[in-house]
């Protein structure tokens, strides 16, 4: 069975050491062995938590939601209502925050086109565009079908004209 250092995890998961003592103190890692020289021994088991724990935190779960769902995976059929309330909660979660970054994507999307369409204009002398915002969905960002971005802007902001 392959082992880790507690230096070779912590260069895998670009994570402090503190952290992954802070990880065992609060019984996020378990099992972890030490050495006779009370060195920490880390396997593929801790690697596979370690990723799972990175993947929940980057949708935003908190240390005592994972805490919470790792004492519930440790009796699945006593838990599995709790399990899947707790990952339909993070998931409601996640689909929320994916939706904001749609629109704040569409929102840089639309920055881009505009300062590209000044940058024709000063290329050009045409008149320089007028920034106009867009709806919440992403549609209807010129007033009365007015172009917001003149000339080859439109290409690089389709359906908005």
């Amino acid at each position: 069975m392959q082992t880790y250092t507690i230096r070779e995890i912590s260069r895998l998961f670009s994570l402090p050491l503190s952290t992954l003592r802070y990880y065992e103190e609060e019984g996020l890692l378990t099992n972890v062995q030490k050495s006779a020289s009370g060195q920490r021994i880390y396997t593929q088991e801790h690697i596979d938590r370690l990723h799972c724990i990175n993947c929940f935190k980057r949708t935003g779960m908190t240390l005592a939601q994972l805490k919470k769902l790792f004492e519930y995976e440790t009796d699945e059929v006593a838990h599995i209502d709790d399990i899947i309330a707790l990952l339909e909660e993070q998931e409601m979660q996640v689909n929320e925050k994916l939706t904001q970054l749609q629109k704040d994507s569409r929102h840089v999307h639309h920055k881009i086109a505009h300062y590209r369409a000044i940058r024709q204009s000063l290329q050009t002398g045409m008149p320089m565009p007028v920034w106009e915002e867009c709806e919440e969905d992403g549609t209807d960002c010129a007033p009365h079908g007015q172009q917001i971005c003149p000339g080859s802007c439109q290409q690089d902001f389709p359906g908005h004209s």
